[in-house]
């Protein structure tokens, strides 16, 4: 444990953005999670689902949860993911 009080007060604000930044992960994780079990119904769910896991994966990588290069990459493969099911199912 720090003895500066500067040094102490940065210790506590770590702690609060991790506790804050894990939060906010855990969010996006369960939004493309979501996502995920949306495949199983219908198409227009999906769809929504997807316009939701984007916009928070869009905010992710501006606030610096996750690099923006991350947010494109994952975007892209969910977008995939959902034409590959849809295609397939008819």
């Amino acid at each position: 444990m720090p003895n500066i009080k500067s040094a102490i007060k940065r210790v506590e604000l770590a702690k609060a953005r991790a506790l804050k930044n894990a939060a906010a992960k855990s969010t996006l994780r369960t939004t493309i999670r979501r996502f995920e079990e949306s495949l199983s119904t219908d198409a227009d769910t999906a769809k929504a689902a997807l316009t939701t896991a984007t916009r928070a994966l869009d905010k992710a990588s501006s606030k610096g949860l996750v690099h923006k290069k991350t947010a494109a990459r994952k975007k892209s493969r969910l977008t995939k993911r959902l034409a590959r099911h849809f295609a397939q199912v008819g």
